[in-house]
């Protein structure tokens, strides 16, 4: 008699201003050591919000962002992030920065590039820890998954239509690693090429494959503020794969550049 195979145990919370899911599968699913590992991811996610969020006029990055404290007043996360942010504005060119020009010109302290992806990933740490267990935690549609064994069946994940988000462009089957899009679908045009403060033309969205969902997320947004170059730009980073959607609603599949060496 075959096993029988069980639906994945699924949770939704609110955090950061986005849904925040998670499917697990295997020993722990809906037990104590499973919730209290949702607790731990959550508490990491809302520590992340308070701060970072750039709504929220008491958070670090925003009295940092005013002058009004300096980065050594900051917890020791606002330097590693910052220093992310400065890491992939170089490989960029530019085109992805933590200081995105304001309505009047002067220059604004945003690291919500970084901050997603980096933060789920440690937020996923304490899912790491149930052991016989595979998970898919989700952050406003970017993810990061991990599966044990080699017969389990992959996670898989949608990329939706930018032109219309109740439709899938592709769907993709993702073992272990991570998946971070960017585009203007659900935000509207809130990235912006930082080298002209404009956002990208020509580019309706890009998916990002990677080991780590912190570098998935910001090379998505650094690709998609490349604007014509987008798939050009992604193709010369080592490990990457992905998808580019045009604004003209074609398709670009970026195949995985292996590391020199």
């Amino acid at each position: 008699m075959s096993a029988v195979v069980r639906p994945p145990a699924r949770r939704v919370e609110h955090v950061m201003g986005m849904p925040i899911s998670l499917a697990l599968r295997g020993r722990h699913t809906d037990d104590t050591a499973a919730r209290a590992a949702w607790e731990a991811a959550l508490a990491v996610l809302r520590e992340a919000d308070r701060v970072f969020s750039t709504y929220r006029p008491d958070s670090c990055i925003s009295r940092l962002g005013r002058g009004e404290i300096g980065p050594e007043d900051c917890p020791p996360e606002v330097a590693e992030v910052l220093a992310l942010g400065a890491a992939a504005e170089r490989r960029s060119g530019g085109a992805f920065a933590v200081h995105r020009p304001g309505p009047d010109g002067a220059a604004v302290l945003d690291p919500s590039g970084v901050v997603k992806g980096w933060a789920v990933e440690r937020a996923a740490a304490a899912l790491e820890a149930l052991p016989e267990t595979d998970f898919c935690l989700s952050a406003g549609g970017d993810l990061t998954c991990r599966t044990l064994h080699d017969d389990a069946a992959p996670w898989r994940i949608g990329i939706e239509d930018p032109a219309d988000p109740r439709r899938l462009t592709a769907v993709v089957p993702v073992r272990t690693g991570a998946v971070a899009t960017s585009g203007a679908a659900h935000r509207g045009a809130h990235v912006v090429d930082a080298r002209t403060g404009r956002p990208p033309a020509g580019v309706a969205s890009v998916t990002v494959l990677a080991a780590s969902l912190t570098w998935a997320d910001i090379d998505a947004t650094a690709a998609y503020a490349q604007g014509p170059d987008a798939a050009r730009w992604l193709e010369t980073l080592p490990g990457r794969s992905g998808l580019v959607v045009w604004a003209d609603g074609s398709t670009t599949v970026v195949e995985p550049v292996l590391p020199a060496g």
